[in-house]
């Protein structure tokens, strides 16, 4: 178990992110009782990785501490993926009724992708 959470400590940022990119969604399909996609969601981890690692040490760093940054990485990839677009009429039916409500706020970022453009 000792090497398990020295592994995990160890671990680069690229991977934290990514891992907690994985964490969320998985978070957000299983509050929605849907199936996530999976091709999809690996395809979004992809996405995030190779943007991630694109970025400079110093920025990437900062992803680290900055909340609204970190989502607006974590929004890109699942637009830019495919993933907003799988059950789509589902989840925007859901938004509209105001049946998430159990999902944290910063879900928000998600969320936004299905409710109506003004």
């Amino acid at each position: 178990m000792g090497e398990q959470k020295t592994a995990q400590r160890g671990a680069g940022p690229v991977d934290a992110l990514r891992n907690e990119f994985r964490g969320h969604l998985d978070l957000f399909y299983s509050r929605l009782n849907l199936a996530a996609p999976y091709d999809s969601v690996e395809k979004a981890l992809g996405t995030l990785t190779a943007s991630l690692k694109a970025l400079p040490p110093e920025q990437l760093e900062r992803l680290g501490t900055d909340t609204t940054q970190r989502w607006t990485c974590f929004r890109q990839a699942f637009v830019e993926s495919g993933l907003s677009q799988k059950h789509r009429g589902i989840i925007a039916g859901l938004v509209r009724s105001g049946a998430l409500r159990d999902l944290p706020p910063e879900f928000t970022h998600l969320l936004d992708l299905y409710r109506p453009q003004a």
